[in-house]
């Protein structure tokens, strides 16, 4: 049956189903409903709950509890996130599985705390140093904070790498309906190899897992196997389409700006606008194929809540073959639909 819940308390459930054993992180708005409810429920759940006394800290705490195998989570927002990029690098060249998640704000620098999507390039490109890349999960709504955040651990062990929940902050302070289950599932167990975990050495030879590769050639090597494991991403490219076998132009976004997105396209289409709509479920790997396909008969409309980051990721994947135009709005402004169905209009005039 459907409650009313907020996205920072449905994401906590999410983990909680996904069988997350010891969460660490730090207090930030528009996130620190997730902090303060995880205290509670991983209390009354048994597990591990610590406050860690910086977002430096809780990377590396995570990162000291993925090493023995045990599924691991962090949670900050954007400045946060940003501390926490030598960690997340050091994860991704250890190959260790764990959960962050980003509920954006507005920024630059300390910003403010309203929800914003000005953290994409940071997400999707690597963020850190070296090369290297992040499955990344955008909810579209409290449902899907809990859904990705459970299914997120899955991924995360399956590919031994950090995955990304790419929230805003209007999702995470948000109440909507959900479905959550009343009592927390049963842990499922993953089918994948953990021998590279340490956890001991008594009767086998000893394991090493680092990110430091002095070798001759070594380190290149390493990074050739990395982008290997990145290409089979592809395999959990998702996204969500409606009406584009007819659309003359295509309205694209992810997060709250999809969900603003669905309405202009509702309407749209009552007043026989042919238009389309497309969003993301995850921002990588990037749907560039499906987007390709579509450029053949139709023009894009990109909205974002910054000053415009995926519209580059469209345009290279479109590689003008059809117009792609962009509306945003950064720092905790919310896109227009009045703004965004003019613009729709004037494209397909």
């Amino acid at each position: 049956m459907k409650k009313l819940w907020k996205g920072n308390h449905a994401l906590v459930e999410g983990a909680l189903a996904g069988g997350l054993d010891a969460y660490f992180g730090y207090p930030i708005t528009p996130q620190n409903e997730v902090p303060e409810y995880m205290s509670l429920r991983m209390k009354q759940e048994k597990r591990v709950f610590l406050q860690a006394e910086s977002e430096l800290a809780s990377i590396n705490m995570v990162f000291g509890a993925a090493l023995t195998g045990k599924r691991a989570m962090t949670t900050s927002s954007s400045p946060g996130i940003s501390l926490m990029q030598e960690g997340i690098s050091y994860l991704v060249g250890c190959e260790l599985p764990a959960v962050i998640v980003n509920v954006q704000r507005g920024g630059p620098g300390l910003g403010n705390i309203a929800g914003a999507q000005g953290d994409y390039f940071q997400s999707v490109k690597g963020g850190g140093h070296g090369d290297y890349r992040l499955i990344t999960l955008t909810p579209f709504s409290v449902q899907e904070m809990y859904e990705m955040t459970r299914d997120s651990f899955d991924l995360a062990f399956k590919y031994r790498n950090p995955v990304l929940i790419l929230a805003d902050g209007v999702i995470g302070q948000m109440l909507e309906p959900a479905d959550l289950p009343e009592k927390v599932p049963p842990r499922k167990e993953f089918p994948y190899s953990m021998d590279w975990i340490l956890d001991g050495a008594a009767g086998r030879d000893s394991r090493f897992i680092r990110s430091l590769v002095m070798d001759e050639g070594g380190l290149e090597q390493h990074n050739y196997r990395l982008w290997d494991k990145f290409a089979k991403m592809e395999k959990e490219i998702s996204w969500e389409e409606h009406g584009t076998e007819d659309a003359d132009v295509i309205l694209v976004g992810y997060g709250t700006s999809a969900r603003i997105n669905l309405d202009v396209y509702n309407s749209a289409r009552k007043n026989g606008l042919k238009a389309g709509y497309f969003r993301l479920r995850t921002a990588f790997p990037f749907p560039s194929k499906r987007l390709s396909e579509l450029s053949s008969r139709s023009g894009f409309l990109v909205t974002e809540m910054s000053m415009g980051q995926m519209v580059e990721d469209v345009r290279l994947a479109v590689s003008g073959r059809s117009d792609v135009e962009f509306y945003g709005r950064p720092a905790g402004g919310l896109p227009e639909e009045e703004k965004i169905y003019g613009i729709l209009e004037r494209m397909l005039k």
